[in-house]
Parts: structure tokens; C-alpha cells; sequence
């Protein structure tokens, strides 16, 4: 999948703007930079949000229009990744919402979970994905959506807690509060998911 002028121009979606000054521009990477640089990053930002394969390419390619759209509009250079998380979940969010549209009418009445796409379905599943990563998505999935963003964004991608605000568009003391519960969160997750492994383990021995 690529996304370029082209597909932006298909779309109706206006011409980035030309640079403006370059003591605020000449920072700002290429639209081309920009792809090459984060398209992984949006991808799994989008994953981890709840997109299904299905859906997957649609997605991640709406991310990128709006980005080549709207890259005029960054301020700050150095919040490149918080400000594409930004707009990675506002894009998501909206697909969520027209796939609940459409099953509400009755168009793909398939039961949607978040995450569950994440966790390994067969035998080869497990295989492939690795225990310590099927733990990762297994725990992550019993925290409510706030704290699991948080967590995914500070120890997962290793943002900063003032980047991890800008990202959610909450208060920065919101975001270190919510990290603090989250990493608790996670960590009795874990614990109690340990333990009811080892005492399966126990009975099957």
C-alpha cells in the first residue's frame, strides 16, 4: 500500500501547503519521511486500538491522507509522533463507529472485541506469536482502554509522559495519575493471570 499526492488529490483532500518560513518549517520532515519513517508505528498504533486485518489497510491509508493533509498544520516538529498518534485515533475512533453503524443496520453482525484479533486463535497461532507475547496482549486486554493507551504509549512505544498527553489530549497530571494506575493495573494483571497459569499447570501435572 502507498499513499501519495495522488491518492490525497483522489480523495478531494487539498495540497499540503507550500513551506512556510523556514525558521518553522525546516524541521518538518517530508510527507515521503514522514510515511517511510511511521507507517509502522501507525500501523501498530491502529492494531493495538482495536483494527481488525480486514479493515487494516483502509485505515492506516486514511491516517496517511489526513496526515498529507494536514502537515502544514504541525507547530511543533518535535511532537511529530505524538501528533500522528493524535490523528491515528481520532481516524480510528471513527471507524469504530461507522463498523457499529453498520451492524446496528444489520450490515457485519460479526461480535467485534478489542485486541482479540491480537491473541493467537490456533495451535500454529501460539506457535508463531511466542508465549511472552501472547502474556503481553492477554494482560493488556483486561485493562479498560484509558490505562491501556497510556501504558502502550509510555512502555511500549517509550513516549514521554508529556508526549503521551499530548498524544491523548489529557492534562499532563492526568496522564502521570493514569500511568501510575495503569502500571498497578498491569502488574496485578499479571500476577493474578501468573498464578492461574501455574495452578492449571498444577492440575494438568
Amino acid at each position: 500500500m502507498a499513499v501519495n499526492d495522488s491518492a490525497a488529490r483522489a480523495h478531494g483532500l487539498p495540497e499540503p501547503a507550500g513551506p512556510g518560513p523556514a525558521s518553522a518549517m525546516s524541521e518538518v520532515p517530508s510527507f515521503q519521511q514522514i510515511y517511510e519513517r511511521y507507517f509502522d508505528f501507525a500501523w501498530a498504533s491502529a492494531r493495538r486500538l482495536g483494527v481488525g486485518d480486514a479493515a487494516m489497510d483502509d485505515v492506516v491509508q486514511e491516517v496517511f491522507i489526513v496526515i498529507h493533509a494536514k502537515i502544514h498544520t504541525l507547530q511543533k516538529p518535535e511532537s511529530l509522533r505524538s501528533w500522528i498518534y493524535g490523528i491515528v485515533r481520532r481516524t480510528v475512533s471513527d471507524h469504530h463507529r461507522a463498523r457499529r453503524t453498520r451492524e446496528a443496520s444489520g450490515v457485519g453482525l460479526a461480535a467485534h472485541h478489542e485486541l482479540e484479533h491480537l491473541l493467537p486463535k490456533t495451535p500454529l497461532d501460539l506457535t508463531e506469536q511466542g508465549e511472552d507475547v501472547r502474556l503481553l496482549y492477554a494482560v493488556l486486554s483486561e485493562l479498560d482502554l484509558p490505562k491501556r493507551e497510556v501504558f502502550i504509549l509510555a512502555e511500549l512505544e517509550e513516549m514521554t509522559v508529556p508526549e503521551v498527553a499530548e498524544a491523548l489530549e489529557i492534562p499532563l497530571n492526568t496522564a502521570y495519575s493514569r500511568l501510575r494506575a495503569a502500571r498497578q493495573a498491569f502488574e496485578t494483571a499479571l500476577g493474578r493471570r501468573t498464578l492461574r497459569e501455574r495452578e492449571g499447570e498444577r492440575w494438568k501435572s
